[in-house]
């Protein structure tokens, strides 16, 4: 599934990159692309990977990492038509989609007391720039502080999932 949305210009575009376990179809991945007033550029959503068991065995404890970062996410990010300033997920399986783009990748979460110090909040959400974006964490939170002036960065995650949730009623 795929939704674009001319935005006429230049305007930056922040990725927001994750997945839906859903037990009747499978694990769903979804891509949300969207300007810095949070509106949607582009969306894309794969259609259910389902894990045979001998998928399970093979790949043993690497399965997860390798579903989320290479098979879900790393197609995911290929589809875009868009070079988003960072990528962000809420899934840290989903962090290994790292070494399969040149994009910077964040975790992003809910900000509490506990918080890494290695990464910055922006409004209620905590984020962390991969190991190899760190270097770019400076650059990385200067252009969500413009995003998240608009929008909670823990919001477009619900957006993918209701999206997906929409798409299997249909």
């Amino acid at each position: 599934m795929e939704q674009r949305t001319d935005t006429g210009g230049e305007a930056s575009a922040f990725g927001f990159l994750t997945v839906v376990d859903s037990p009747a179809h499978g694990i769903f991945g979804g891509y949300l692309l969207v300007d810095a007033a949070g509106r949607p550029l582009e969306f894309h959503c794969t259609a259910p990977v389902k894990v045979s068991r001998a998928q399970a065995i093979l790949y043993g404890p690497t399965l997860v990492g390798h579903l989320h970062g290479r098979q879900i996410g790393g197609a995911l990010l290929a589809e875009g038509g868009v070079a988003p300033v960072v990528v962000l997920t809420d899934q840290e399986a989903m962090l290994q989609v790292r070494p399969h783009t040149s994009l910077p990748v964040a975790f992003v979460r809910r900000a509490t007391a506990a918080d890494d110090p290695a990464g910055f909040t922006v409004g209620a959400a905590h984020v962390g720039p991969t190991g190899g974006d760190g270097g770019r964490q400076a650059a990385i939170q200067d252009r969500l502080a413009e995003l998240g002036a608009a929008v909670d960065l823990c919001e477009p995650f619900e957006r993918i999932r209701a999206a997906i949730d929409e798409a299997q009623k249909h």
